[in-house]
């Protein structure tokens, strides 16, 4: 098999190394020059990913920011070939697969939307991983959900990365569900460590000082894009968790211990059956 893989970060590096390592020819692209040649010397890369080489390439896997995913998805669209899988792997769904969806049409190739869910606080090339995937589940966002020939052929395009099960849905759902479950993650982690008690947490912090802080250290530019494409999912649950907090204040200031242990003993419950599914 041969795979292009657009983007050589943590997710496009990880994928990248995967399929080298399940003895695919890799053909790579990153802005970044020296990291494509870096992946290259280390045997990960057959080459470059480019208007040649993808013509070649039976999967065609797009790891870059959302907006450079269009433009990339654009630049290389005229020269997939009609027999291939292009899929994107982007955080947010809705912009990037009408794009996809629109090029694959014009075009005659066939795109699906993707999101390996799986990764590390760190960005970049050097903390890729060829088993970051390993039992990791992977959302899909065909264009026709029941069009199971195209699912099985997904799923054996993917079996290298080595995801436990793929999630089929809506770019619409994911998104609403990415903005609850990842996005919020880092928002609320990111204002956490703003506190001056932050930098005197040493000997007074355990694992849920440790839990709570991980994702705070992010990549800020990928972020941003992330949460403007996203932001109406975003700030709805914004605006939730906010009026769940005011609620734990309000007790706080009234002295209020029934009000409070109600709170604390709903949030109790709701971690309970979130649990027992």
């Amino acid at each position: 098999m041969k795979v292009g893989v657009a983007g050589l970060g943590l997710i496009g590096g990880s994928l990248a190394k995967a399929y080298a390592k399940s003895g695919a020819v890799v053909y790579g692209y990153d802005g970044n020059r020296v990291v494509q040649d870096f992946a290259k010397l280390q045997g990960v890369l057959e080459g470059e990913l480019n208007e040649d080489t993808v013509k070649e390439c039976q999967l065609v896997l797009v790891a870059l920011y959302p907006q450079v995913s269009i433009e990339f998805l654009k630049r290389i669209a005229p020269h997939v070939p009609k027999e291939a899988l292009v899929m994107d792997c982007c955080g947010v769904k809705r912009e990037i697969c009408e794009a996809g969806f629109a090029l694959a049409e014009e075009y005659g190739f066939t795109f699906v939307g993707g999101h390996p869910m799986a990764g590390t606080q760190y960005s970049g090339y050097a903390n890729s991983k060829e088993d970051m995937f390993v039992g990791a589940p992977m959302v899909v966002v065909p264009r026709e959900r029941d069009d199971i020939l195209l699912l099985d052929r997904v799923k054996k395009l993917l079996t290298p990365a080595g995801f436990s099960h793929v999630t089929v849905t809506t770019a619409e759902h994911h998104d609403e569900m990415i903005a609850y479950t990842s996005q919020m993650c880092h928002v609320i982690s990111n204002a956490y460590v703003k506190s001056p008690r932050a930098q005197m947490h040493k000997g007074y912090s355990a694992g849920s000082y440790l839990d709570l802080t991980r994702v705070a250290w992010l990549n800020e530019h990928m972020w941003t894009d992330l949460f403007l494409e996203n932001r109406d999912f975003l700030l709805r649950e914004l605006d939730e968790v906010i009026g769940h907090l005011q609620e734990y204040k309000e007790a706080l200031e009234q002295g209020n211990g029934d009000r409070l242990c109600t709170l604390l003993a709903e949030g109790r419950i709701c971690k309970e059956k979130v649990d027992a599914e």
